[in-house]
This record gives C-alpha cells, sequence and structure tokens, in this order.
C-alpha cells in the first residue's frame, strides 16, 4: 500500500539533523559514558511544586476532557503574562493552548498557508522548521542569515525571496545560533511583512533566556498584532520538556479557528497539565530566573575559556541555551569535527550542518549538563580544536 506523499516526503534531502544525536543515544544505552552537549533538554527536572500541583490536580479529578482551546484560567494567565511583558493587549480570546511549542508551529503554519505555500524560514534553523512546513502542505524556502551579521537576518534578503510567499517563520532568541534580534532587524522583518503581506509566525520559546540585550516580540511592533502568531512554551521557561504543554498568541478571529483545528487534531491538553502550567506561571519570574540561571552559568565559563584560545571563533551568546562554535580553523566541517569529538573524547555536540547550510563549519553546543563537568568537556572540546588548528 502507498503512503501519502506529504508523510514521505516530510524529511526532505537535507534530512532531519538527528544523526548524531541518535548515535550519541546508542553509546549512552550501550553503557559508555557520553558527555551530551546535544539537544536543549535541562539538566534538571520539572521543579517538585509544580509537579506537586499536577498531581493534586489529577488526584483532584480533572482527568477527563479539557476545553480543546484550553482552560479560561489558564487562557488568562498566558494572556496576563504576554500583555505584560509586550505591552500588547491580549485576552483569552487571543490565546490557544497546545501540547507543547512544537505543535503550536504545526497549528501556526495549518492557519496560513494552503497546499503549495511558500513559507519563509531563516536558515540557521531548528531542525524540525522545514518538515513542519512541508507536513501542512507547503513549501519551506530558506532565507541564509551569515555568520558575520552575527546570524542577524538581512531584510533585503527577506524581501528578494517574499514575493509570493504566504508566511515567515522567525525565532528569537535563537535555536540554534543563540542570536537575540535586535530592534533594527525585527523593523526590517516587520516591514517585509507589512510590504509583502505575509503572515510572521514568531517562535518566542526561549523568551526568559537572554543574557545580552532585550527580547523583543514583533507582534508588538506597530501594525503587526493582526498579522502575527507568537508560539510560546513552558519547556524551557518551566523545564517542562515532557508535559508537552505550550500556546499560540494571535488574532482573536484566527484562534477561533485554530480551536477548530485542536478539535480535530489533538482534542486539547490533559487538565491536570493545564492545571501545573497555571501553577508555575503563578509562580512568578523568580521561578524562571532560577530555571535560566544554570545556563548563563554555563555561557560564562565557555567565554572564558574561549577568551584563551584562537582555534575557534564564536559570538557570544546573547541568549537561549546554546553556543555555535566556528570550528573552520581545524580544517573539518562540523559533520568531521563532531564525529570525531564524540569517537576520540564521548563528548557529543550538534554539527552545524544539522541546522542548514548557513552554520556549515560551525558546531552547536548545549549548555545542559552540570557546571563542572560542563567545564571540562568544553575545555576538551577548545583543546582537540587547537591541536587539530597547529
Amino acid at each position: 500500500m502507498k503512503l501519502s506523499s506529504r508523510i514521505t516526503g516530510m524529511v526532505g534531502a537535507e534530512g532531519d539533523g538527528w544523526d548524531l544525536f541518535f548515535k550519541a543515544r546508542a553509546m549512552v544505552d550501550a553503557g559508555e559514558p557520553v558527555v551530551e552537549l546535544t539537544i536543549g533538554e535541562h539538566d534538571i527536572r520539572t521543579d517538585p511544586s509544580i509537579l506537586a500541583a499536577m498531581d493534586r490536580a489529577a488526584r483532584g479529578g480533572h482527568t477527563g476532557y479539557a476545553m480543546m482551546a484550553g482552560t479560561d484560567e489558564l487562557r488568562d494567565a498566558v494572556a496576563a503574562r504576554v500583555q505584560a511583558r509586550t505591552g500588547v493587549e491580549t485576552t483569552r480570546a487571543n490565546v490557544l493552548i497546545t501540547p507543547g511549542g512544537q505543535s503550536a508551529l504545526f497549528a501556526a503554519h495549518h492557519a496560513v498557508c494552503d497546499e503549495g505555500d511558500r513559507a519563509l524560514f531563516i536558515d540557521p534553523y531548528y531542525a524540525t522548521y522545514p518538515g513542519t512546513i512541508r507536513g501542512v502542505g507547503a513549501r519551506p524556502v530558506a532565507v541564509a542569515a551569515h555568520a558575520e551579521d552575527a546570524f542577524q537576518p538581512r531584510a533585503a534578503d527577506l524581501a528578494a525571496a517574499a514575493p509570493g510567499a504566504k508566511s515567515l517563520l522567525v525565532n528569537t532568541p535563537n535555536n540554534p545560533t543563540g542570536a537575540v534580534y535586535s530592534r533594527a532587524t525585527l523593523d526590517g522583518i516587520a516591514q517585509v511583512c507589512l510590504d509583502h503581506d505575509l503572515w510572521l509566525i514568531s517562535d518566542e520559546v526561549y523568551d526568559t533566556q537572554v543574557w545580552d540585550g532585550a527580547h523583543v516580540s514583533p507582534r508588538a511592533l506597530p501594525g503587526m498584532a493582526d498579522r502575527t502568531l507568537v508560539v510560546g512554551s513552558m519547556s524551557k521557561s518551566h523545564a517542562m520538556t515532557g508535559s508537552r504543554i505550550g500556546w499560540l498568541v494571535g488574532p482573536a478571529p484566527a484562534i477561533r479557528y485554530l480551536a477548530n483545528l485542536a478539535i480535530h487534531t489533538t482534542y486539547g491538553v490533559p487538565g491536570f497539565i493545564q492545571d501545573a502550567a497555571l501553577f508555575a506561571l503563578n509562580e512568578g519570574a523568580g521561578l524562571e530566573r532560577e530555571i535560566a540561571a544554570p545556563f548563563a552559568r554555563r555561557r560564562a565559563i565557555a567565554l572564558d575559556v574561549l577568551g584563551r584560545q584562537n582555534a575557534i571563533r564564536a559570538l557570544p551568546p546573547q541568549g537561549a541555551m546554546y553556543m555555535m562554535l566556528d570550528i573552520r580553523a581545524t580544517g573539518l566541517s562540523g559533520i568531521e569535527f563532531a564525529e570525531k569529538l564524540l569517537d576520540t573524547h564521548k563528548i557529543a555536540v550538534m554539527p552545524g550542518e544539522s541546522f542548514g547550510r548557513a552554520p556549515a563549519g560551525h558546531i552547536r553546543v548545549a549548555l545542559t549538563v552540570e557546571d563542572a563537568r560542563f567545564a571540562e568537556a568544553f575545555q576538551t572540546l577548545v583543546d582537540m580544536a587547537g591541536d587539530l588548528a597547529r
């Protein structure tokens, strides 16, 4: 029997980018002591107080069907958080609760793209972006951001790709580069969307992890609230990756239609998980700072090590839990360097090539193991690069 071309073609010729991660996990499963600096998974677990709130909700009976768009209480809390952070008037009518940020990305593209539409996104990109776009029947079109521009996309490049497109997906703070888009970059993005009548899908799941500069949601820019869908998630801000709880924020008419999509796909998010998310949001910014603090420390550790060598070039990451390192002086590709690092030193990082063409010759390091172990592994990585570059 023949499967649909949409499902068999979801992963394109570029691959899904996860080969080295799967190799590292197989080594771990075989008992090898691999230091995993691959994916954005916290080395701490969900706070016990959040789990206790989840348990209370489940044992209290909130285990049946929940409202498909999300509980009123959680939508109100998300709306209040977004309005406080952005200054844009936001109510529950602007909020759809989703099973994580990935589901929100899929729903957002479903909302704005028809079969065959061109959907733009920035290269380097999170590995699921092109497959998500293909999954809704649209055509992914990558627009490169360059290392020499600190991976800030150029408005002129976006404008050149925009004619005939329906949407543009951006991510700031950025995975994989750690870039936080400047106000000038965001103004350029907004102008391209206005000039070419594009929907903007803004992935802001790292908005609590900003080390340098400030996060500005493009939904807050003039003329953008009615054409922007914002993806949010509890995964990174509250170490709730496995709970699968996120949201979309956008114009109320779009959210009403997206609630229909939820009825026909996810049928909502479990009520006890929504109650736990509500508890976590009500804990306020203090808990979010506590969750983010280890990544700021490890960023400082890495920058200290990088300051004492000259084989690796790196722009200090402005946000998120990653560093993108330029290892071209070693003469190896990102894939070759990552393979050698794993095989020789049992340290797993992601090749830049897993995230598009623009970061070829780079590696992405996740700041996701405890400080002392991270410091040792990062020094080993830098020493290997130095030996290769001589």
